[in-house]
């Protein structure tokens, strides 16, 4: 399966300047091409780890890969796909982020590689000393404003009550830039990114013609979202990040096993490494009973191995385990205090546990998963409390700190998902 062959199959395809010219030339010998990153903030999200997998597929296939980190645009801000202008940032908050940026890229991309290693690039480098007037005179006067405002990442902005700056709208000869000196600096022939990319990718294709007489290709890839069409990688909490210190492993993993039925075939092919016959399988297995979530679990594990390796894999389906009733044996504090990062926690007193301990019933209402000792009894006599994820048989039961877990901690639960955590202080 050639690298178009596989991006129609997986469903990563949305346009290309010229499709079967670039089938031709990608078939006839590897070639350079580039992705670039916004480093608005210390962390990507999963919203841009399509881009990232994008060129780890290009290289498994023999192909040179690029990732451009935008410290020069990201002084600006990329207006597509945004509704307001971004704030500005510093020199020395971008030289920050563009350093956490790139260690999360290595875990995908191989740089090490023998025959293809990836390349970071910064486009601060090249745009550093360039002056304002050489700018408009080696790069501006090939465009014209009406190609300009004929692009919907500017069009859509202009008709919005906040419009445009001219700061924003000046970003697309900044990244059309980007690609000419790719190309003529590095050979770098192929442009990728989302759809919502398609303008400005479109603009770099335009200059390299223009300016040097040579071929150049543009392709974008959907923008992810979910079932009901919103924002991919968006909850209730924020973005899910790609940086284990923002988003831990556990929710990572949790946010894909949570996926949408309907959603999680597309995901597999988009998100995943997986051979067409093994996605094909599971396929077919979440079809016939997607309740079982073989799908969802492989799809969860996957994702989470590529962006956090497999040990924090294993832990973070450890961890899940544990947040659906699983035992506690041979648990590690670090994967408990992932763990404890999710669940609702309040704060004990030390003297409260020592000697003869609390009463459970008296937890349980101080803990907020019971609003009085009468219902807390009632709870246990059903049988729906649990200590440390063992299930209480007495109500007269009281939890002292031999009890304790690592020293410090409780754990309550009421029936199969409400959750407390006691932390002793």
């Amino acid at each position: 399966m050639t690298i178009i062959e596989e991006l129609k199959w997986r469903g990563l395809l949305a346009d290309c300047t010229d499709l079967e010219t670039l089938a031709g030339r990608l078939a006839g010998g590897p070639a350079t091409l580039y992705c670039g990153f916004d480093p608005t903030g210390d962390s990507l999200h999963v919203g841009s780890l399509v881009g990232q997998l994008m060129l780890r597929r290009f290289q498994l296939q023999g192909h040179h890969p690029i990732t451009l980190a935008g410290g020069a645009t990201g002084m600006i801000g990329d207006p597509s796909g945004k509704s307001a202008e971004r704030n500005l940032l510093s020199r020395e908050q971008l030289d920050h982020n563009l350093a956490s940026i790139k260690a999360q890229l290595s875990r995908i991309l191989d740089f090490d590689s023998k025959t293809n290693p990836a390349r970071m690039v910064d486009n601060a480098a090249w745009t550093a000393g360039v002056g304002y007037l050489d700018f408009l005179r080696d790069v501006g006067k090939y465009f014209s404003v009406n190609m300009m405002v004929a692009k919907e990442s500017v069009r859509s902005r202009m008709e919005a009550d906040g419009g445009i700056s001219y700061t924003e709208f000046s970003y697309m000869l900044l990244q059309a830039h980007d690609f000419y000196h790719l190309r003529k600096s590095l050979d770098c022939e192929l442009q990728i990114g989302g759809s919502d990319q398609w303008g400005n990718i479109t603009a770099g294709t335009e200059l390299i013609r223009r300016k040097l007489a040579l071929q150049a290709w543009g392709l974008t890839f959907p923008l992810i979202t979910k079932a009901d069409g919103t924002k991919f990688g968006k909850t209730e909490d924020g973005a899910i990040w790609l940086d284990a210190a923002k988003t831990s492993p556990y929710r990572f993993y949790q946010f894909f096993i949570n996926t949408e039925d309907s959603m999680v075939p597309a995901y597999l092919r988009k998100f995943t490494f997986l051979s067409p016959a093994d996605i094909e399988a599971l396929e077919a297995s979440h079809l016939a009973n997607p309740a079982a979530r073989e799908a969802h679990r492989a799809l969860a594990r996957e994702v989470t191995s590529i962006v956090h390796g497999r040990t924090a894999c294993d832990d973070a389906v450890r961890a899940s385990e544990i947040m659906f009733g699983g035992g506690l044996d041979g648990i590690t504090e670090a994967l408990f205090n992932d763990v404890a990062g999710e669940i609702p926690t309040k704060a004990l007193e030390r003297s409260k546990i020592d000697g003869a301990g609390s009463p459970l019933v008296e937890l349980l209402v101080h803990s907020g998963l019971c609003p009085s000792k009468g219902q807390a009894r009632k709870d246990i006599e059903a049988g729906g409390i649990y200590l440390n994820n063992v299930r209480v048989a007495e109500a007269a039961r009281s939890a002292t700190s031999g009890d304790l877990l690592f020293g410090r901690f409780l754990l309550l639960r009421k029936g199969k998902r409400s959750y407390s955590l006691l932390r002793i202080e």
